[in-house]
């Protein structure tokens, strides 16, 4: 569980305090799970703080948010200026940025089309989503509730509603004892955990999930793709099945916030030898590095903070 606190929210074109970052109980998006959001994250870095692939994760949001109909009134540009702005009044690091398309005034009605769309942005300080642990090996399950297939929720949007099998999932791994829980797809493969994609390395080759299993395209599972592929080895995108898993060498969760977290087991049986496995180490090290720019191959992903950001004054569209 993350602690929520912080100095300032961005509301709608303006910062405001913490304390005061408010929305209406009947607000659309409450109601009904219409909302998008993302999950960014901050480092301090050798030449200052910096922001970790901003512009994906902004170009990302804007997705979700027309999969939803939800026309945001700030340009890719002024969102990303509005991050920045938010975390610069928020300065503490390693930090968790999360932008927020919603409707929220008070609205009741499935079919709301034409209310209005706010944004919000917070940064709140980061711990280790899955424990202070997690780098060391997570113990998972398979859990009974199934990732929703892409025809009756768009797996590529980043939404509110779609988190709920998450929760449930999560909910019962954490009352069996377990750190995190995965998720089948609608035909028994393997998806992902309830905020995070998952690898599995077998004979150095390294195997993820692919869109056919209606998996979140998550930008940390992005990075990892691409560092595995610099380091040499053979990366592949396939449906995976329980099989695989459970007879994986080593095997791995990736997300904004989790980053990279080895899974030591999943129920009873133990994956590989030891966690982190070889692989996943080295992979680990290279993107540890690349978060805090110490890996020049790859500084184009982190956006400076400025030290103080001008208040953004443009009026909504």
């Amino acid at each position: 569980m993350m602690a929520a606190n912080g100095k300032k929210i961005w509301m709608d074109g303006r910062l405001v305090d913490f304390a005061d970052a408010h929305v209406h109980v009947l607000n659309h998006s409450l109601h009904y799970g219409v909302g998008v959001f993302e999950g960014i994250r901050a480092y301090v870095t050798p030449r200052g703080p910096a922001i970790f692939r901003l512009k994906e994760h902004v170009a990302r949001l804007i997705t979700s948010a027309r999969f939803y109909l939800m026309q945001i009134p700030y340009s890719a540009a002024e969102i990303e200026r509005a991050v920045l702005e938010t975390q610069a009044a928020n300065p503490t690091y390693p930090s968790y940025i999360r932008p927020l398309v919603y409707r929220g005034e008070p609205a009741l009605g499935v079919k709301n089309l034409t209310g209005k769309v706010s944004l919000a942005i917070a940064a709140i300080p980061a711990k280790k989503y899955l424990g202070e642990g997690s780098e060391a090996g997570i113990r998972a399950k398979i859990s009974p509730f199934r990732k929703p297939h892409s025809d009756a929720l768009p797996s590529y949007a980043k939404a509110a509603g779609n988190y709920l099998s998450g929760y449930l999932a999560g909910a019962d791994a954490t009352l069996d004892g377990y750190e995190e829980a995965i998720l089948l797809d609608s035909n028994g493969y393997v998806a992902e955990g309830t905020g995070e994609n998952i690898f599995v390395v077998r004979n150095g080759t390294v195997y993820t999930p692919g869109l056919e299993s209606d998996i979140l395209l998550g930008i940390t599972r992005d990075t990892v793709i691409r560092i595995a592929t610099d380091l040499g080895y053979p990366v592949v995108q396939k449906l995976v099945s329980v099989n695989e898993l459970l007879s994986a060498d080593e095997a791995f969760f990736t997300g904004t916030y989790a980053e990279i977290a080895p899974i030591k087991s999943v129920g009873h049986n133990v994956i590989g030898i030891k966690a982190p496995g070889p692989v996943t180490q080295q992979v680990m090290s290279v993107f540890q590095r690349a978060l805090v720019g110490k890996e020049p191959k790859y500084t184009d992903w982190l956006a400076p903070v400025p030290q103080l950001a001008p208040a953004m004054t443009r009026t909504r569209r």
